[in-house]
Parts: C-alpha cells; sequence; structure tokens
C-alpha cells in the first residue's frame, strides 16, 4: 500500500493520474457500495457476478471468453506474463490497468470480466457449502472479489478464471481492485 494513493491517484502522490478510460481503482467495498447507491444501482452478488461472466450458460469455458489466455497471438485478458513477482515482461502492453473494454465485449455485451482489476461483490466471503448458513460477519470478516487483475499470473494465482474468487476486508482500497455496478430490471 501507498501513502497517499486513492483513486485518482492510485499509485500514489508523485505518480501520474489514473488514466480516464481505465477501470476506477483504490475503491474500498465501502466506498464502491456508496457510489452505486448514488447512481442507483448496486454491487452484484458472487452468483451474478460468474453467471453473467460465463456468459449466462452453465458451465463453460475456463474464462469469459474461451478456454485459452492467448488468441491468435493477442492477450484476452490484462495479466502478469514474466516471473511473478521479479520481473513482468509486460507482453500484453500494460504495467498496471489497462483501457476498459481493450479486449473486446463477451456475448452478453460485458468488458473485462477477466484481468485488468479485481471485482468487489455483495457477499461476504465464506466457503461455498457455507454460503447457505448464518453468518455474523466480524472485524476480520472480507468481501468477495472477482476476476482477477493485471498481478495474476496463471502460474501462480491464475485469478482471471470465471470461477477464480479472492477476499479483503471491506475498508480496504489497492490499485488492483475495482468494482462494477449492477441493478435489478423492472418485473413486467
Amino acid at each position: 500500500m501507498t501513502d497517499g494513493a486513492n483513486w485518482r491517484y492510485p499509485r500514489g502522490p508523485g505518480k501520474p493520474p489514473a488514466p480516464l478510460d481505465h477501470p476506477v481503482t483504490q475503491v474500498s467495498w465501502n466506498d464502491a457500495v456508496a457510489y452505486c447507491k448514488w447512481i442507483g444501482k448496486r454491487l452484484p452478488t458472487e452468483v451474478e457476478w460468474e453467471h453473467a461472466a460465463r456468459n449466462a450458460q452453465n458451465g463453460g469455458p475456463r474464462y469469459a471468453w474461451g478456454d485459452e489466455l492467448v488468441v491468435n497471438g493477442a492477450y484476452m485478458a490484462n495479466t502478469w506474463q514474466g516471473h511473478f513477482p521479479v520481473e513482468n515482461i509486460i507482453e500484453d502492453g500494460y504495467e498496471y490497468t489497462a483501457p476498459v473494454g481493450l479486449t473486446g465485449r463477451s456475448p452478453l455485451g460485458l468488458t473485462d470480466m477477466g484481468g485488468n482489476v479485481w471485482q468487489w461483490c455483495e457477499d461476504w466471503y465464506r466457503p461455498y457449502e457455507l454460503r447457505q448458513e448464518p453468518f455474523a460477519p466480524d472485524e476480520n470478516s472480507e468481501k468477495v472479489m472477482r476476476g482477477g487483475s493485471f498481478l495474476c499470473d496463471p502460474k501462480v494465482c491464475h485469478g482471471f478464471r470465471v470461477s477464480a474468487r479472492s477476499s479483503s476486508t471491506p475498508e480496504t482500497g489497492l490499485n488492483h481492485v475495482g468494482f462494477r455496478c449492477a441493478m435489478d430490471l423492472p418485473a413486467h
């Protein structure tokens, strides 16, 4: 973590500002929830996020775009290339975040469902088998993050798989964590 880092300067004071076409980072879960509420939306649940990443299909490919990270010589997600954490050789062209939608849209019209930045979800992080059990969060409880980031190396964390998950505490903001908003459609 870098003192003074924020959503405008995610790598800290004295570093370049966040590009306007990149995902917003250094936003805590609490901040993401407040923003979503402000614009009349909400964070997706973990199940909604994965269903969207799977293009509304059961099962399906390893990634939101298919089964391979590199297709016809092009990276389909902004991830780590090289020897983690010592050297990122930046074969995809981006050391940090990449422009939103750089690799195209999914069949559902979504972008960046793998790589670039982890994305906050509504849910508390718990083992899958305990999701239906009563839960009282405490000061050590963490919120779910999905999608992986530019720091994910397929040889180490492989967080950009549609099934991968991570977590952090709700007050944490990091330069490789962002969010997307969801909304409920009106009933017909």
